[in-house]
């Protein structure tokens, strides 16, 4: 049997059964749209945070006080400037410099309440931290009081084309410190531009103070929750970590850019090999409508089944029919399922803000992982069509 004949013969059997055929794709369709739709975010999400991690260079660390459990750092005692100045006499350490972070605090607008993740830092940090710069107006400097960088989202709220802060203005923010209102006035020196993404936004939702004011405001005293290091060359950045964690053992935690990529790869990776699995469920389900769908035509087709043997069709083209009609529903319901697949990751890449990975090798995998399915769920059918001998089938009603 040649094989427009044999394409044609299926394509007939299948427009012949239009309702059954409709459900396998539907099946098919979805579970192929799960597979491309989860794919392309999953990616797109670990893509995203990869590019937004270079905010955080190769050459950096961060220690912070505590042991890491369940993926979150367990807080212990705080740092203090003794333990900054022990870090600045390790050889490999080109800068070193303290964090107060994650403060909660308040400010009013014409009548509005807003607030802000607000953190104190020294002016060395923006030297470590370099991709993160001033949009307007410029960052701290050292000697600086009563003043605060804002981030992009606090002075455009809600994408508003007018600002509702800017450099020169000066703002009331108010926190609670041991069940205590505070209250400090600061001037807006700078504006950040705008980082963007799910792991460096909250750098456009940050209210940045100079390390001695917060300190003062928060009633921290000389207490640290991290210190930001530069390493004077990337090759220096495990030593430094080697010899941090000599002197200070499990007591501290200490992260690098390497760090902080495998965990996220590793947990991107658990969340897409779970949906997928997921989607290939939806899969198995349609492998198993075909199946069912497929026997059902063997019986209805015995009659045809034993006038193709009668006239000179061999097993292997019986074979090569039942198959090839599998193969072309599976071939519909991918092509189907990876464009929907796309298109709603598209969909909902924008809709969160967040880009993702629709790649065409995707799809072709889709496609082809749809036919191979269903090219394996017809086998069985197939071959019993194949092993029908001619005069039961022509008998067959």
């Amino acid at each position: 049997m040649r094989l427009i004949d044999a394409m044609t013969l299926s394509s007939e059997g299948l427009m012949e059964r239009k309702f059954r055929l409709a459900l396998n794709l539907v099946g098919i369709a979805m579970g192929c749209m799960a597979i491309t739709g989860l794919v392309s975010v999953t990616q797109g999400l670990s893509d995203s945070v990869t590019a937004q991690l270079q905010v955080f260079g190769p050459d950096q660390l961060v220690v912070a006080p505590g042991q890491v459990s369940g993926g979150q750092i367990l807080a212990s005692d705080s740092f203090t400037w003794k333990d900054v100045n022990l870090i600045k006499k390790i050889g490999r350490v080109e800068i070193a410099t303290p964090t107060l972070a994650n403060k909660l605090t308040s400010f009013s607008i014409k009548g509005e309440t807003h607030y802000a993740e607000t953190s104190g830092f020294e002016y060395l940090w923006f030297r470590i931290i370099e991709k993160v710069e001033p949009e307007e107006g410029r960052v701290l400097q050292r000697g600086d009081v009563a003043i605060c960088v804002v981030g992009h989202d606090l002075a455009f709220p809600s994408d508003d084309e007018e600002p509702i802060l800017r450099v020169g203005d000066r703002i009331k923010i108010e926190s609670f410190v041991e069940g205590e209102k505070r209250e400090l006035n600061v001037r807006v020196v700078g504006v950040l531009a705008k980082t963007g993404g799910i792991v460096s936004d909250s750098f456009d939702r940050m209210l940045i103070l100079p390390i001695r004011t917060a300190q003062q405001f928060f009633d921290a005293g000389g207490e640290f929750t991290s210190i930001f290091i530069k390493a004077r060359s990337i090759e220096d950045v495990f030593v430094v970590r080697d010899e941090i964690k000599e002197i200070y053992g499990d007591d501290v935690t200490v992260v690098t850019s390497e760090t902080i990529q495998g965990i996220v790869t590793s947990i991107v990776g658990m969340i897409q090999a779970v949906l997928s699995g997921i989607a290939g469920i939806s899969l198995f389900v349609a492998g198993v409508g075909i199946v069912n769908t497929m026997t059902v035509s063997v019986i209805e087709r015995t009659h045809e089944i034993g006038i193709l043997k009668a006239i000179g069709s061999k097993n292997s083209d019986v074979l090569f029919l039942f198959l090839s009609e599998a193969a072309i529903t599976g071939l519909i319901g991918g092509v189907i399922g990876s464009a929907l697949g796309i298109a709603l990751a598209i969909f909902v890449g924008r809709f969160i803000d967040m880009s993702v990975s629709a790649s065409p090798t995707l799809g072709l995998f889709v496609v082809g992982f749809a036919v191979t399915t269903s090219v394996l769920a017809g086998l069985y059918p197939a071959l019993k069509a194949s092993k029908l001998k001619p005069i039961e089938a022509l008998r067959h009603e």
